[in-house]
């Protein structure tokens, strides 16, 4: 392959993917006031309302919660989903909606899980993420704790760790472990960095994702993925078998 051929600009779809056959998204911040995501009540009709509009039939959104910073617990996370579709609900938004966590591995995390009842969703499956600047070193000791009691992990945009982009075998691993992988939609159009659409399209190239989610946090994902439904990765993705959101219905 030349150098012209290796960074000629992909092809895009002319016509867009129709994001029905997703059918759930799984990783969102809608819920308003308790994390990095919707401000407002306004703001998470607006979102949701959007999804609806995309082709979603249902939203779990997934609040943060983080020891040291977003301290939210299942009662204020439940209680914003009743809030938000109360307004739902009032604007005639169709669309089912339910919420569990996007859990953060830090050193608290384990006595969460040895004395509470975390918030999962479908099969109960369990959402968390990791630092971005390195990877705890417990990181497949909780995960086989976690397996252990029950729950289903499912690591959060691993294609946006870049401690792990040189090291490839890193994400296989996971896969091996039974641990399923959530790509991020968006990281398709280069929005985290072209590094993290590089690793995302290889591991779609593997069909190691198993779950698709917006990780939408405003308005501004929403037009991206209004965009993004015209990248060829995208379309390989859900045509590939491999995704399981549908079974969230």
């Amino acid at each position: 392959m030349g150098l012209f051929d290796r960074f000629k600009k992909v092809k895009r779809l002319e016509t867009p993917v129709d994001l029905s056959i997703v059918g759930v998204d799984m990783h969102s911040h809608f819920i308003p006031g308790i994390d990095d995501g919707a401000k407002t009540i306004e703001d998470s009709v607006e979102m949701i309302t959007e999804m609806q509009k995309l082709g979603y039939k249902k939203v779990i959104t997934t609040p943060h919660i983080m020891s040291d910073y977003y301290r939210n617990t299942p009662e204020n996370i439940l209680g914003g989903l009743s809030a938000v579709q109360f307004e739902l609900e009032k604007a005639g938004v169709d669309i089912k909606t339910g919420a569990a966590s996007e859990y953060y591995l830090d050193f608290d995390f384990e006595r969460k899980m040895n004395e509470e009842k975390l918030l999962t969703f479908g099969n109960n499956y369990l959402l968390f993420e990791i630092s971005y600047m390195n990877p705890p070193d417990n990181l497949f000791h909780v995960i086989f704790k976690m397996q252990t009691m029950g729950y289903k992990p499912i690591l959060a945009h691993p294609e946006r760790y870049n401690f792990w982009h040189t090291d490839f075998a890193k994400y296989e691993a996971f896969v091996d472990k039974g641990i399923f992988l959530q790509m991020n939609i968006n990281s398709l159009t280069g929005y985290y960095s072209m590094g993290t659409k590089k690793i995302a399209e290889q591991m779609i190239d593997k069909n190691m994702i198993s779950f698709l989610g917006t990780d939408c946090h405003h308005i501004g994902h929403i037009k991206l993925i209004k965009d993004v439904v015209y990248e060829p990765y995208l379309e390989k993705l859900l045509n590939s078998g491999k995704l399981m959101n549908q079974t969230l219905l």
